[in-house]
């Protein structure tokens, strides 16, 4: 098999829970080799955040199984000198680092970019905060709770007549998690030694689409519209007689059409254009939850595909594991006794892989004081995974 894209690329993970771990996994997922370094006594936050393993003798929770997968497990304490001096050896021979604390934070233990790139000029700083390296806001605390609400998302979302809704997951960070490791990327490729600057409100705000420009050019504020958009009718979620839930979508021109027609409404004058659909939001609701009410889900959907319409039924994570396109394609691998979501892309040719799930807490220790920790850390090397997934 040919080696992984990244294989070679070495990468200090100082990161912890969400957005920046994330970030040095998308990473590892493609052979890239990251030395996570964890904090005493306890190591990462989500060693015990949410649901423990119920296999492990430890009680490891399953998030980091997952969000620690593919990495290389030490423990320093970044308040001891020696340990410090620790980082800045491994920063010798790496390409990247990857930390999240406040700005500041990293000046203060004497790992600033100014003590980083002075050892490896050549060093990307990937920098993943609340609210970013600078402006008024910077200091303080950063969580996706307050990029939510602060980047418009909660405000436009739940119902019309309800209170701003946040995400039941960890949307934010999970996003923040994919932008941080395309910014990586691209500083890689610049082959200059620099500091990334990625925060989890500007990520949020990127996922506004037009809003921001809209409310430039003529002061429009979207309200709460549930699972409706402003620009596209129908788009929302329906029961159907059989009590299951169904998401229709028809963002594009055609596609509404036929939704239309699907549904008994082909024949009026209004509804051939965006703009008749959306000021005709209320009519078309309505059909639509009469027509999907009066048919069992299984119906609905057979309607919909015949038609050449978009439709789907909406799963809970019973419903995900079981269906049969995911299976197919492993989108769920179990890894080391885990089931795990897999890479996130497919490459043809150099293909990334899960070679084991999060290790225990120094795990690799031997690592930090090792002659050569890059090429003792590399893939391959005595590492568990028996199975690994290669995508």
């Amino acid at each position: 098999m040919p080696a992984p894209p990244l294989a070679g690329l070495n990468v200090i993970d100082l990161s912890t829970v969400v957005a920046g771990p994330g970030c040095t996994r998308y990473l590892a997922d493609f052979g890239a080799t990251v030395i996570n370094v964890e904090r005493p006594p306890g190591g990462d936050t989500t060693r015990a955040m949410g649901f423990p393993d119920p296999n492990d003798p430890d009680g490891t929770s399953l998030f980091w199984k997952i969000i620690g997968r593919n990495k290389r497990c030490v423990v320093l304490d970044l308040k001891d000198p020696g340990d410090v001096e620790r980082v800045l050896r491994l920063a010798e021979g790496a390409h990247v680092l990857v930390e999240n604390l406040r700005p500041g934070g990293l000046e203060k233990l004497g790992l600033g970019p100014d003590e980083l790139l002075a050892r490896n000029p050549n060093l990307v700083i990937t920098r993943v905060t609340g609210f970013g390296q600078d402006g008024p806001y910077a200091n303080r605390p950063g969580f996706a709770t307050i990029a939510e609400a602060m980047s418009g998302f909660a405000g436009l979302n739940g119902e019309a007549d309800g209170a701003p809704m946040l995400p039941p997951i960890a949307l934010t960070d999970e996003l923040t998690a994919m932008s941080a490791a395309f910014a990586t990327m691209t500083a890689l490729h610049s082959g200059v030694g620099q500091v990334v600057d990625v925060n989890l409100l500007d990520t949020l705000l990127q996922t506004m689409g037009p809003l921001p420009a809209a409310y430039a050019a003529t002061g429009y504020l979207q309200p709460r519209l549930g699972s409706g958009i402003p620009y596209s009718v129908p788009r929302g979620t329906w029961q159907s007689r059989d009590g299951r839930w169904i998401a229709v979508s028809s963002s594009h021109d055609t596609i509404a059409r036929r939704v239309i027609a699907l549904i008994g409404l082909g024949d009026h004058p209004d509804l051939d254009t965006f703009a008749g659909r959306v000021a005709h939001r209320e009519l078309i609701d309505a059909r639509m939850a009469q027509w999907i009410g009066e048919r069992d889900a299984d119906d609905v959907l057979v309607a919909f595909e015949a038609a050449e319409a978009a439709a789907a039924p909406i799963y809970d994570m019973a419903d995900v594991a079981a269906d049969p396109h995911l299976a197919e394609r492993h989108a769920l691998p179990v890894v080391d006794g885990v089931t795990m979501q897999g890479l996130v892309a497919r490459l043809s040719a150099t293909p990334g892989e899960i070679r084991h799930a999060g290790r225990p807490l120094g795990a690799d220790q031997a690592l930090v004081d090792a002659v050569d920790p890059w090429g003792d850390a590399a893939p391959g090397r005595d590492e568990p995974g028996a199975h690994p997934q290669r995508g």
